[in-house]
C-alpha cells in the first residue's frame, strides 16, 4: 500500500500539490506574460508554437488533448496566429480528413528569437534556486507527472500516441503512460 500523505479529517485544499503546482504555474505565466505580449501575442500562443517548435503535436485535436484547451478556442488561437502567418495548416498526405500544423519560416524564427528573452525570464524566477535544487525540483516534477498520468484515466489513446510519436520524432523527452502520454 503507497504512503499515506494526507487525511481527509485534516485536509486542506491550499496545501495540497494541485493547488501548489497550479499557483507557481500562473506565478511563473505573470513573470513571462510581459515579455511574450510585447512580441505581439498571447501566452496560450506562445505555448502553441513551443509546442509545433518541440513537434509534440501534428494536429489541432492533440493540441487540444495536449493543453486540456477548449477546441472552439483553440482553433480560434489557431486562426490568430495563421493570420500572423506564423502556423500553416496542411491536409495530411496519408489521410485527407487530418489537418496537420506546422510552424512557418516566420513562426519558427519568432520562436527562436523569443526563447533567449523567455529564458531569461525563466532564469530571473528561479534565481534563488541551486542548480541541484532546481534539477531535484525538475526530477520531482518529472516523478509526479509520470505517477499521477500511471494512475489517471486514459484519454483517447490516438491522441496520445500522435502526440507521442511526433515528439519522439523530434526527439524530445517524453514522459509516458503506460503506452504513450504527454510531453515532460
Amino acid at each position: 500500500m503507497p504512503t499515506q500523505h494526507f487525511r481527509s479529517d485534516n485536509f486542506l485544499g491550499r496545501t495540497s500539490p494541485g493547488y501548489l503546482l497550479k499557483r507557481a504555474h500562473s506565478a511563473l505565466i505573470d513573470h513571462l506574460e510581459p515579455v511574450i505580449e510585447a512580441r505581439g501575442f498571447t501566452f496560450t500562443q506562445w505555448v502553441v508554437l513551443m509546442y509545433l517548435r518541440e513537434g509534440l503535436a501534428l494536429s489541432a485535436s492533440v493540441l487540444c488533448a495536449q493543453m486540456r484547451h477548449d477546441s472552439g478556442a483553440l482553433t480560434r488561437i489557431i486562426d490568430q496566429l495563421e493570420a500572423k502567418g506564423l502556423v500553416q495548416r496542411e491536409r495530411s498526405r496519408t489521410d485527407r480528413r487530418s489537418v496537420l500544423l506546422q510552424l512557418t519560416d516566420k513562426g519558427q524564427a519568432t520562436v527562436e528569437s523569443t526563447i533567449p528573452e523567455v529564458v531569461d525570464q525563466l532564469n530571473s524566477a528561479l534565481g534563488a534556486f541551486s542548480r541541484s535544487e532546481l534539477a531535484q525540483l525538475m526530477r520531482l516534477l518529472t516523478k509526479l507527472i509520470v505517477i499521477a498520468e500511471a494512475a489517471a484515466p486514459r484519454r483517447s489513446q490516438g491522441a496520445a500516441d500522435e502526440a507521442g510519436a511526433r515528439a519522439g520524432e523530434a526527439g524530445a523527452p517524453q514522459i509516458r503512460r503506460s503506452a504513450s502520454g504527454e510531453h515532460s
